[in-house]
Parts: C-alpha cells; sequence; structure tokens
C-alpha cells in the first residue's frame, strides 16, 4: 500500500488538488482499521481514508480491504435516509481503496466519546441517535436493490462475527455455545442496511444532531447488531466513569426508546429478543475479544463486564433492561 506520496499523487489525479499544490497531510489518531488523514488543500480541508488490511491491535486481526468501497457504497446509499448526517463522499479510487469525504470541524462537532468521558450526557442526543438509525433500517429493509449492493457477509464475519462472538467463545468454553448461537442468529437475519460500527467515537455531536462516520462493515444485515453495538458503549461507560452511572443509564434507555419506536419492519419485541442477548455478548467481547475497548485497564472493571455478561448470557433474556440491570448490579456490588 502507497505512503503520503501515493494519496498526494491521487488528490492531485482526483481534481481535489491543483496541480501545484501539495497539500499537507496530517494522520489522524483514533481507528485501527484504516490511516485516516486530513487533507488541507487551497480550497479547504477534506478527509482522506484509507484500509488498511492488518488492523491495528495486538492479535492478529486481518481483513479484505474491499471494504473501504462498501464504506463509500454506504455513505451514497444512506445519505437522504433521515438518518444521522453522514460525510458526503468527494472521490474515490477502488484499485487504491481509498476515498475523500467532506471534513467536520472538531471545533463545533466534538467526538461523542470524549463528550461522554467529560460527563456531558446528553439523552436527548442518544434518543435522536437511536431514532436516526431506526429510519435508515426502515428504509432499506427488505430493499433487494441494497441488499444485492451489500452482499457483505464475509466481511462483516471478518469484521464483526468472528473477531467479537467467536474469538470471545474462545475465551469462555462454558458458554461457547451461547456466543456462537448469537453470531450465528446475527448472520442468518438480513433484513435491512447496517452500519456495523455505531460507537461513540465514530459520532460526531454536531450542530444539528448525530453525525455517523466510519460504515466500513456497511452490511444487509440484521438491524439488532446496530443497535447493540452502540448500547454496549453506553453501558461500557458507567464502568469506566461510575460517578456518571446514572446519567448513562438515562441515555441508554433514551436511546433505545428512540429506536425501538421506529421499528416498523418487525415486532419490536422481536428485534429487542435478539438484541438484548447479542448486547451480552458484545459487553463480553469487549473485554475477551479481539478488538477489547481501551479504557477498561483496572483488572476489577473487566470483571465487573465479564460477570456481569456472563450471568445473562447463562440464562434466557429477550429484554435490554436485563442486561443494564444485570451490569449495574454488579457495579453495585464492588
Amino acid at each position: 500500500m502507497g505512503g503520503k506520496d501515493d494519496i498526494l499523487d491521487w488528490l492531485r489525479a482526483a481534481g481535489l488538488a491543483r496541480a501545484d499544490e501539495t497539500p499537507v497531510l496530517t494522520p489522524l489518531s483514533g481507528g485501527v482499521s484504516s490511516d485516516v488523514f486530513r487533507a488541507d488543500l487551497a480550497s479547504g480541508p477534506i478527509c482522506v481514508k484509507r484500509a488498511l488490511e492488518q488492523l491495528k491491535v495486538a492479535a492478529d486481526w486481518q481483513a479484505p480491504v474491499e471494504r473501504s468501497a462498501y464504506e463509500a457504497a454506504y455513505l451514497r446509499a444512506a445519505a437522504d435516509l433521515g438518518g444521522p448526517v453522514l460525510p458526503r463522499v468527494l472521490a474515490e479510487d477502488a484499485d487504491r481503496h481509498l476515498f475523500a469525504m467532506t471534513w467536520f470541524e472538531p471545533a463545533d462537532h466534538p467526538v461523542w466519546k470524549a463528550e461522554l468521558a467529560a460527563g456531558r450526557v446528553d439523552p436527548t442526543f442518544a434518543r435522536t441517535l437511536g431514532a436516526g438509525l431506526a429510519r435508515v433500517h426502515s428504509r432499506t429493509a427488505r430493499d433487494a436493490a441494497i441488499a444485492a449492493a451489500f452482499d457483505t457477509t464475509p466481511l462483516f464475519d471478518a469484521l464483526r462475527l468472528a473477531p467479537y462472538l467467536e474469538h470471545t467463545a474462545q475465551a469462555h468454553p462454558d458458554i461457547a455455545p451461547r456466543l456462537r448461537n448469537l453470531a450465528e442468529t446475527t448472520r442468518s437475519h438480513r433484513l435491512a442496511l447496517v452500519h456495523g460500527d455505531v460507537s461513540p467515537k465514530n459520532i460526531l455531536v454536531g450542530p444539528t444532531g448525530p453525525v455517523l462516520l466510519d460504515a466500513e462493515c456497511a452490511w444487509y444485515g440484521d438491524p439488532a447488531f446496530d443497535i447493540a453495538f452502540c448500547a454496549n458503549h453506553l453501558l461500557l461507560k458507567a464502568v469506566w466513569k461510575p460517578a456518571h452511572a446514572a446519567a448513562f443509564a438515562e441515555a441508554f434507555g433514551a436511546l433505545l426508546d428512540g429506536y425501538l419506536a421506529g421499528v416498523d419492519w418487525e415486532a419490536p419485541g422481536d428485534l429487542e429478543a435478539r438484541a438484548a442477548p447479542l448486547l451480552a455478548g458484545l459487553l463480553l467481547a469487549r473485554v475477551d475479544g479481539k478488538s477489547p475497548v481501551e479504557y477498561l485497564t483496572d483488572p476489577r472493571d473487566k470483571a465487573t463486564v465479564r460477570e456481569a455478561a456472563v450471568a445473562v448470557l447463562t440464562r434466557d433474556t429477550g429484554r435490554f433492561a436485563d442486561v443494564r440491570n444485570a451490569l449495574h448490579q454488579h457495579l453495585g456490588a464492588r
């Protein structure tokens, strides 16, 4: 894969940079799956993203670089569906597995993860995000053209189901069948366009509402994954920042209320019955999977998450509240 010079050449060839200018490329941190740069052009800043084959994690985790094309396709397909604001694709090179998109200034688009870490927890924002995700799912549900364009199950396996659920199953043989069943249930429900990485680190708090980034896991599959993946982070933040646990619990409820109110492609209870145990599996995966959250470093914090998740997974549950209550009970018992 080429370096910065390759990207500069491409910016000129794509018509984004003038032939006589040399844009400044500034690497951006935070992601594990791509090289991401701010490119300062004469016309203003843009963002350039290039997929990596080997992800930046401790474990051996490789993924097809073709996912870059699906990310760009998601940004185009979901742009006008009434969901969160998305970057606009400015140019793409499928052969080099990179594309350029609009830049959002950090001064008025802070990262949601940083806001949550600082204790600025806004339930209304969470509710708006949940409602927006539901609109994307609703407006792509059972759409044959979308299903064909995002037939990416092997890619989703490599990026999500294998490193999260199936890898975690190896560390927990007693509940391994349960975790593998969650992976198979998710894999087999092909209902709507899934983003696959609805995480606070990929969400900006924009002036008009949530801005959603990083769609390289895009897949026509089970929408339960998106809402479980996002809700998981609000539970994990309560362990990381226990002083704000009550606020995170309120935001967790608002996110789910906003989302479930928009579920019209199936019975909301049916979706929750799949998403709630998946949420518990993802909780466990963020301490024992291939991509553990970097902010839970205290062994007691990891044990709290592990014990709560295992407790839920060893019994039948079909409600988000069961997962939230289990985690808060274990957190309060420390």
